[in-house]
């Protein structure tokens, strides 16, 4: 294939006008005033992934087609842009390969009427900046909308034959105390009939996500990693911290299957409603090191619908008023915690299913519906709160419970046990 080294915006627009697939090699630093689309079977390289980067200062960025790689580069619009993007319309989009990126924007693969295929390995993408909160396309279930991420991946046709094929490797956004805006990883199908995608593989490093939403927001939802309707994943893993700071903005978050999901570092959420580990979806396997929430009614992990076959935390500790530890009101199979289950807070007000509830903060809550065959606490279930119940089941079941530890009630009108 053909090699055109490009040091200027002219010479990057002439070797596209040329319509021959090629390799172009970016030497140097180019700022472009629109935006740029890649024709078929074109790949755009840095020539060193440190010095390279490509600027948009008036657009969104790059737009693939069919067969396009994109690697070794910095690319850089505004954080409302779309720093890499879709085409419309091109029923097979074949192999779209973005690789070794440093990201200022939204990374944004969607599909719709018109496109039916798309392949797509990601490996080693940092997105540092993106406010993804305009984009109209927004998952819609339980009275809320999901706001899309810095990376999106979106089949948005309706048709049962579309389909996203993808592997995600080494993904990172955001930092630490500088989050993106909206979610952080957002991947997701038409909705429970139509389009799919199917996600071999996700890893992330760290991810730090802030929905930015006003304190009351009921219908509007975020989360640091999410995997909506419409989605089978085999395997989710992480490698560095998951946080996310603000309204309604759950760490963890699935309405689809995952056989595999795996958190190898901590979970943190500090905003109000903000759940460690929310579960909407079918997952076989989930295992997940500590998982801490400090907002007002922000639960560590709530099973609403579908199930999940293997639970397992290392601890789940919430500080808020209406946190819950652990709450289930649908059947699921093992849950296991290593050590703790604590909560500090008592009464508050939180987030379920698009409504905003009078939760107390009880350290596990079984409600009207859930069912687990066995739950067992290595460590304590400590409460520190008052008006809580320490244990409760709530209309639910247990059907297998073990506790090496003890129960252990600090505050005034709490209890240990409520059948």
């Amino acid at each position: 294939m053909k090699i055109t080294k490009v040091t200027t915006l002219l010479e990057l627009i002439q070797a596209i006008s040329e319509n021959i697939p090629q390799v172009l090699e970016i030497e140097t630093s180019i700022l472009s005033p629109h935006s740029i689309t890649l024709p078929e079977g074109y790949k755009l390289t840095g020539k060193s992934s440190d010095s390279c980067m490509v600027s948009f200062n008036n657009s969104d960025g790059f737009g693939v087609t069919r067969d396009n790689t994109i690697s070794n580069l910095t690319v850089m619009t505004k954080q409302t842009n779309r720093a890499i993007y879709t085409v419309y319309g091109i029923p097979d989009m074949g192999n779209i390969v973005l690789e070794n990126l440093n990201i200022t924007g939204q990374v944004s693969i969607i599909s719709r009427q018109g496109t039916d295929k798309i392949n797509l390995n990601a490996n080693n993408i940092h997105i540092n900046s993106c406010d993804s909160r305009h984009y109209s396309e927004q998952p819609q279930k339980y009275g809320v909308n999901v706001y899309q991420g810095a990376l999106t991946v979106y089949n948005f046709n309706s048709d049962e034959s579309s389909r996203i094929d993808c592997k995600l490797t080494n993904i990172s956004i955001g930092f630490k105390n500088a989050p993106v805006i909206g979610s952080g990883i957002f991947v997701c199908g038409f909705g429970d009939e139509g389009g799919k995608v199917n996600l071999e593989t996700l890893t992330t490093g760290a991810v730090y996500s802030n929905g930015m939403l006003p304190y009351g927001t009921a219908d509007i939802i975020t989360a640091a990693v999410f995997i909506v309707y419409g989605v089978e994943a085999k395997t989710v893993e992480h490698h560095g911290e998951l946080v996310t700071y603000g309204v309604n903005d759950m760490v963890l978050d699935t309405w689809g299957k995952v056989e595999k999901w795996v958190s190898n570092d901590q979970i943190v959420s500090y905003g109000p409603s903000g759940i460690g580990f929310v579960n909407f979806g079918t997952v076989k396997d989930f295992m997940a090191q500590d998982i801490t929430t400090y907002g007002l009614g922000a639960r560590g992990f709530n099973q609403y619908d579908g199930t999940v076959e293997n639970i397992k935390f290392k601890s789940i500790t919430t500080h808020g008023d209406g946190s819950i530890g652990i709450q289930v009101s649908k059947p699921i199979g093992n849950m296991t915690v290593e050590e703790n289950v604590t909560t500090y807070g008592s009464v508050g007000n939180s987030l379920v299913k698009g409504v905003i509830t009078e939760l107390a903060a009880n350290a596990i809550s079984i409600k009207t519906g859930g069912k687990v065959e066995s739950l067992t606490i290595h460590g304590d279930i400590v409460t520190y709160g008052d008006n809580v119940t320490n244990y409760a089941l709530e209309g639910g079941e247990v059907a297998k419970f073990n506790i090496d530890g003890e129960m252990i009630v600090n505050g005034e009108n709490s209890q240990r046990y409520k059948p």
